[in-house]
Order: C-alpha cells, then structure tokens, then sequence
C-alpha cells in the first residue's frame, strides 16, 4: 500500500508541474504585449551601429483566422537580429492568440533571442477609418520602447510574404542611408483620385508661418511602407504638432492608411528629402483597378522573381506558389525559419538547421540578392535627381 501510495503521489506532482507550467506560459497573456525570452543567455551577441548590417522591426498583423498565416510569415522573416510584433486584431479569439504564442514559444532561436512579441490588448482593424494608422503607431510605439538598436520599420499584412531571404534584404540595406523612408507619395493619382482618395489640405498657417502655397496630401495607393527609425520616432513622440495635427485631419478621409504617412513626412522640413517613391512591393491590379490588387498564384511566380521586389501581395491561405517561395528562394522546411548565415545546424529532414546557430552578425547572399540590389539601385538612381522626391 505504501508503494502505490508513492506511485500516486509522483504522478500527482508531476501533473501539478505540468499545470504549473501551463499557466505560466499564457499568464503573460494579459499583458498589453509579451515577450519571449527566457533563455537569452545562450544567445549569440547581437553588434548593431556603423560596420555591422542593419536591423529591421516587423510589424505582422492580421484578422480572426490570420494566427497560422502570421506565423508562417514570421518564419518566412526571421532573423535573430530583427525584431518583431504580431498582432491578430480584436475580431480574434484570445485562443488564437495563445495559439500564436506557443507557436512562437516553440521556435528555438525564438526562445533564445526573445526578439518576438504578441500584441495582448489588440486593436481593431478596419479597412476603412483611422483604426489602422492608430493601430500601427501604437505598434511602432511599442517597438521603439522594446529595442532600441533597429533601423527600419516595416508593415507586413498575413496576405504578404517575401519574395528574398532576411541575408539578402540586410546586405542591400547596408549599403542605403538609414535616414531614407521607402514609401509611395507621388500626387498623380491618376484612377484613384476620384475613387479612392479626397485629398487632405494642409492650412499652411497650422504649421509653418512662412509656407506661401498650400499642400495637397495626396499620394499613390500604398499602405506599405518601410520607414526609418528617426521618422518613427518623430511620428510618435511628435516634438512638434504637425504628426498629431494630421492624424486629426485625416479621419476625414475614406483611406487614411493610405495618406498620412505620406502627409506628415511631405510636410516635414526635416524629412521630405528623404523619401524613396517604393513601398518594395510587387503587386497586380485589375483593369480597371479594384480596391485591392490581384492575388498571385504560381503563373505568376516568374514575374515576380524578376521584379527583384523584397515582398509581394497577395496571396490566398497556403496557395502553392508559397511553396514554390519558400522551396527555391528561402530554402526554408515547413513550420522552420528560413535559413540564413546565423544557422549552424545539419540539415535534415529531422533536424532543422536553425535550431543551432553561431555569428548571427555575419551574412551569406541567397538567389535574390544580385535582382534586389539592382531594383534597389534604380529606386536610389531617381533619388540623387530628385525626381522622386516630395512634390
């Protein structure tokens, strides 16, 4: 009897410790966001600054349904020195949410460098309205409080994916001014002008006294951006009004996503020379054009190889040529992170490669590096002519 009255006791407390163990990981679920990074000690040294390739902060969200999409795209964009923030909106379950996160819990590299975060407190997001520019600044506020040493920020949708390795987007960046913001602004609007956007007036009295001609904020349709942390930065803390004064003006407007950023940064002395006029991203439209662009399937994966692009959209859940992405050009094994120069595992069927890593500081090119950096070179051509600045 004294046996089984052991027997029972180890299986009482090893349940306990499974129960324990439990909570603890979804406690932090209440939090407005979480982090993951319990064994930051055995991570490799992060070097950031001048001489070292920059770093990006990713901002994933998505809807109700959107928790496995956001992660495969996690995968698809990891590297140990980026750092990222997913967000299933307030239209998701709490579940999902836990669901993302034990994903997220289950990556490795993940654990280690504790350099993912899962919103807690979504935000809602709708297509049309200012929620979304609400809910990005809040992202962005919340990735500048988490890590101080990233030089880009950039929005992903779970309808994207990129269309290079994070090796390869490093080592074109290096070479680019990280003061400069990758966004659409030109004012030929051409068909959306009528459909899609009422333009923003900017009173010149609400900001500079010496502005002699009123601005137009108006810009080519593009939510996407890849913007510098400096303008980040002036976006959020806002040392002058200009970012909050038309963040006012814009719930007016059907699509605000689409102009304020572009807005605040035209109408920014400090910023308006260093905009490049690209979001980065391939995209198809209709003719005539509908309010989003085409989806992109596999007869359409030559095209977009060849647009050199860092990121396309969009796609349908699980499509094919997501596949086809991530077996030629990220080499990345289902539910893996797409492999770079940080990986120092074998890989195998049985073993991922990124589960073992050594100098994640170090970069190895992949296929789409030599077309990037020529897409690139030619964004950069039109900026030292100034033709693609604010107008």
């Amino acid at each position: 009897m004294g046996a089984e009255k052991k027997w029972l006791f180890a299986l009482f407390s090893a349940a306990f410790v499974s129960l324990m163990l439990f909570l603890s990981s979804i406690t932090g679920f209440s939090a407005a966001y979480y982090a993951y990074s319990s064994h930051r000690a055995f991570a490799s040294t992060i070097r950031r600054g001048a001489g070292y390739p920059p770093a990006f902060a990713y901002y994933i969200y998505g809807g109700s349904g959107d928790g496995d999409r956001i992660f495969r795209l996690l995968l698809a964009v990891y590297h140990p020195r980026n750092r990222y923030l997913l967000h299933v909106g307030a239209d998701g379950s709490d579940r999902e949410r836990r669901a993302l996160g034990a994903w997220v819990k289950s990556v490795p590299a993940i654990r280690a460098f504790g350099n993912v975060d899962v919103l807690g407190k979504p935000d809602r997001l709708t297509y049309m309205g200012s929620s979304n520019i609400a809910a990005v600044l809040h992202a962005a506020a919340i990735l500048l409080k988490v890590d101080g040493g990233w030089d880009w920020f950039i929005t992903l949708n779970a309808l994207d994916y990129p269309l290079l390795t994070q090796d390869d987007l490093s080592h074109v960046f290096s070479s680019v001014q990280r003061d400069l913001n990758f966004i659409d602004h030109t004012s030929d609007l051409g068909w959306k002008e009528d459909q899609r956007i009422h333009p923003i007036v900017v009173d010149p009295g609400l900001y500079l006294a010496r502005r002699t001609q009123i601005f137009y904020a108006t810009e080519k349709r593009s939510e996407w951006v890849v913007l510098s942390r400096g303008f980040l930065e002036f976006c959020v803390f806002g040392w002058d009004n200009l970012p909050r004064t038309l963040l006012m003006f814009s719930n007016n407007a059907i699509l605000p996503q689409e102009i304020y950023f572009q807005s605040v940064i035209c109408n920014s002395p400090e910023f308006k020379n260093t905009t490049v006029d690209s979001d980065l991203r391939y995209m198809t439209w209709d003719n005539p054009p509908k309010m989003e662009p085409l989806f992109l399937n596999t007869s359409d994966y030559d095209q977009m190889v060849q647009s050199g692009a860092a990121f396309a959209r969009q796609f349908y859940k699980d499509d094919p040529v997501l596949d086809l992405i991530d077996k030629k050009i990220l080499k990345r094994g289902r539910h893996r992170a797409a492999p770079g120069a940080w990986c120092s595992g074998r890989k195998s069927w049985w073993m991922d490669p990124c589960s073992r890593w050594g100098d994640i500081n170090v970069l190895k090119l992949g296929p789409q590096a030599k077309k990037f950096q020529d897409y690139m070179t030619s964004r950069l051509d039109d900026l030292t002519t100034r033709s693609n600045q604010c107008k």
